[in-house]
């Protein structure tokens, strides 16, 4: 009997060992797969944070943009602008010019339309000037974009 119970013993002892090893076991795999739910957690948020950073690089690439298209849109805008005043003063002169020379007015008159003329002349001359900086202009921001 004391046999027996030496076999018996024996045995549940290595039973429970056998429990232990294999609580021991699923402990340390339990432990390997939190490791790697946190570092798999940390790439993650590190990925997100530079796909934050991208989008913010992004977004700021696409306001300069669309202050360079402001400015270009600006700059063609005046440039036509200019053109349109040019060619009215233009069509302005001639207009003076045919009424001098087709209808019958006074010299005091026809030196007066001479003097719009030349007025003209100049504020043409100077929209030319302002032309050419707004020429450069356009350029500059069609080279900026």
């Amino acid at each position: 009997m004391d046999k027996l119970y030496k076999t018996l013993v024996f045995l549940l002892l290595l039973g429970s060992q056998s429990f232990f090893a294999q609580q021991i076991s699923n402990t340390a795999q339990e432990l390997e797969r939190q490791k790697t739910e946190l570092q798999t957690q940390k790439n993650l948020k590190e990925n997100y944070k530079k796909l934050d950073d991208k989008l913010d690089q992004l977004k700021k690439e696409q306001k300069e943009l669309e202050n360079k298209r402001k400015i270009l849109s600006k700059a063609e805008s005046n440039l036509n602008s200019t053109k349109e005043k040019i060619s009215k003063l233009e069509l302005a002169n001639q207009k003076i010019e045919n009424k001098i020379t087709t209808s019958s007015i006074s010299d005091e008159e026809i030196q007066k339309q001479k003097i719009k003329i030349k007025e003209n002349e100049v504020n043409i001359q100077k929209l030319k000037l302002t032309q050419i900086t707004q020429e450069k202009e356009l350029e500059k921001a069609m080279s900026a974009i």
